[in-house]
C-alpha cells in the first residue's frame, strides 16, 4: 500500500472512534530546533483497531518508537492529534497524561521493569494498588494459569527465568483491563522459544480477552505473529499489511529498502 493510500484510509478510520482503540491524525514530533532539529514523525495519520494485535516495524531511526511512545502519552508531539480509547491527549497536563497511562494503558518492555523487591503477584497488582482500583481475581487467575505461572506468584524477579518475568510483565499488563497493550520489543531479551511463547499469548490475548495490542518490533518472524504490520520509513507510513506473514513482511521491508 502507498503511503498516500495508507494515509486516505487511516483519516477515516481514526474518525470512527468506536472502532478504533488509538491513533495519530497529522503526528509531527521534531527533536531540537532550527537546522539541527531532527523530524521523527512526518504527519503521521494511522489508526489502530480494537480487539487487533498491530506490529509497527521499520528500520533504526524510522519513528516506530517515537510513534509508540506519543501514542501511550510517554512523549508529546510537535504537532497532530492523539485519541487514546476517545482522549484526545493534545495538551492534557502531566498529570491527566499519567492518570490515562494508569488507567487505560499497560505496557510491556524489553527489559521486563519488575521492581526487584515485589514479588510477582506484588508487581502484577501494582498498578491497580495504585489506582485504588480492585483485583479482578477471576482474570488474575486466568492469566496466572494461562501465562503458567501461578506456581511463581510468590517468588520475586531475581528468582525467576527471563521468560517468566515476561510473563508476570504480560499479567501485569492485562490485568487491569487496559484499552490498549503497549509492547516494545517484548521479545529482545528473550530466547527464541520463550519469546514465541510471549507473542502466542499476545495473540491469544486478543482473541481471548478482547485486547488491543500495539508492539514495536525489528524480527519479522515476530510481527507476523500480529494482525497487521504497519511500516515506517523516515517518520512516515509507507507500508499496510494484513494478515501478514515472515515472507511477506520480509518482502515489504526490502522493497521500501530499495525504493529510499
Amino acid at each position: 500500500m502507498s503511503t498516500r493510500a495508507a494515509a486516505h484510509d487511516n483519516e477515516s478510520i481514526i474518525r470512527d472512534d468506536g472502532d478504533v482503540a488509538v491513533g495519530a491524525e497529522d503526528l509531527v514530533k521534531v527533536y531540537g530546533q532550527g537546522d539541527t532539529g531532527v523530524r521523527a514523525l512526518d504527519g503521521v495519520t494511522v489508526g489502530f483497531a480494537r480487539a487487533r494485535f498491530t506490529a509497527i516495524m521499520g528500520p533504526s531511526g524510522s519513528g516506530k518508537s517515537t510513534l509508540m511512545h506519543c501514542l501511550a502519552g510517554l512523549d508529546t508531539a510537535t504537532s497532530g492529534r492523539v485519541l487514546l480509547d476517545g482522549t484526545d491527549l493534545t495538551g492534557l497536563s502531566e498529570r491527566a497524561l499519567t492518570a490515562v497511562r494508569r488507567d487505560k494503558i499497560g505496557f510491556v518492555f524489553q527489559s521486563f521493569n519488575l521492581l526487584p523487591q515485589l514479588t510477582a503477584l506484588q508487581n502484577i497488582t501494582l498498578p491497580l494498588d495504585l489506582a485504588g482500583r480492585p483485583v479482578d481475581r477471576e482474570l488474575l487467575d486466568h492469566l496466572s494459569g494461562v501465562l503458567g505461572i501461578g506456581d511463581r506468584l510468590t517468588h520475586r524477579p531475581s528468582e525467576l527465568s527471563g521468560g517468566q518475568q515476561q510473563r508476570v510483565a504480560l499479567a501485569r499488563a492485562l490485568a487491569s483491563r487496559p484499552a490498549v497493550v503497549f509492547a516494545d520489543e517484548p521479545t529482545g531479551n528473550l530466547d527464541s522459544r520463550s519469546g514465541a511463547e510471549v507473542l502466542g499469548f499476545l495473540h491469544d490475548s486478543v482473541r481471548d480477552l478482547g485486547q488491543t495490542v500495539v508492539m514495536v518490533t525489528h524480527d519479522a518472524g515476530a510481527a507476523a505473529y500480529a494482525d497487521r504490520v504497519v511500516v515506517l520509513a523516515d517518520g512516515r507510513i509507507v507500508g499496510d499489511l494484513d494478515a501478514p506473514t515472515p515472507t511477506s513482511v520480509t518482502d515489504a521491508l526490502r522493497s521500501m529498502a530499495g525504493t529510499r
